[in-house]
């Protein structure tokens, strides 16, 4: 009888060492990804507030995954998430189509688009089309592990986020992570022109669940005390953006990127 609880010990021990390693290459190779040269110092230096190791951890993710990051704009998390999954997984950029027309959306597309074709670290990554607002396939229903949004939320609009959720969730397997990153507003506190851009993580949170999703954890990786969400052109009067220019310039740099909500959602089954 000893000698069976003895293997059957060792038999768990093995396996969860065997976990650990498994999760330990997938960090690994997150943090190769981070240090990669193809990034630039100037994409770097904003490790600090965005976080992008601590942030992805705490979501769960691994080098094994099919992960789908809605509209990856100028690419900034899509330099670490494509060597991160390279070889052993997948990223699908949902972003919005190129219609051919000389608009934000096109534009945006296709300077994406120009930046996957001049390094070899993206060869592998694929696009899908993302259209605000309205149902949008971000990859195949139930093929996703994790989908995930970096402070996006304040340009949909509350009928546009609830819609992009519900594209999330049939975009998941069951059990899949929804991953979201916004800017934070206070709690209690109500929008105002000062404080445009921030996001109630109330509001996202009851969104979340409408669209069928439970919350498996929030994270303080990437908050900030010292942002007061409280500015003359909004969440934009900090940095990187420095919507006043030279305008007390120095006194927003030392406050440093926004407070901002890291939230974690995971699928629940749902019949469509």
């Amino acid at each position: 009888m000893k000698t069976i609880k003895t293997l059957i010990a060792a038999s768990i021990f093995s396996l969860s060492m065997a976990s650990v390693s498994y999760v330990q290459a997938g960090n690994d190779q997150l943090a190769q990804a981070i240090a990669g040269e193809h990034r630039s110092a100037e994409n770097k230096a904003r490790d600090q507030y965005r976080n992008p190791k601590q942030t992805l951890e705490f979501l769960g993710f691994n080098s094994s995954m099919t992960v789908v990051e809605i509209t990856p704009g100028g690419g900034w998390y899509t330099e670490i998430l494509a060597p991160a999954l390279k070889g052993k997984g997948k990223l699908i950029g949902a972003h919005y189509p190129d219609t051919g027309e000389d608009n934000y959306y096109s534009n945006s597309r296709k300077k994406l688009v120009k930046k996957l074709a001049g390094n070899a670290v993206f060869s592998e990554v694929e696009l899908s089309n993302f259209v605000p607002k309205k149902a949008s396939e971000l990859a195949p229903a139930g093929t996703a592990d994790m989908v995930l949004t970096f402070r996006n939320l304040h340009n949909w609009g509350e009928e546009g986020v609830q819609q992009v959720f519900i594209d999330a969730h049939k975009a998941l397997k069951s059990g899949g992570v929804l991953g979201v990153v916004e800017h934070r507003l206070p709690k209690g506190v109500a929008a105002n022109d000062m404080n445009r851009g921030y996001v109630s993580v109330e509001t996202t949170i009851a969104q979340a669940k409408a669209a069928g999703f439970e919350l498996a954890g929030s994270s303080e990786v990437n908050a900030n005390e010292k942002d007061k969400a409280s500015y003359e052109k909004g969440v934009w009067t900090l940095p990187p953006r420095l919507a006043l220019g030279d305008k007390d310039k120095e006194k927003y740099l030392a406050i440093g990127e926004s407070d901002r909500m890291t939230l974690k959602f995971v699928k629940v089954p749902a019949t469509y």
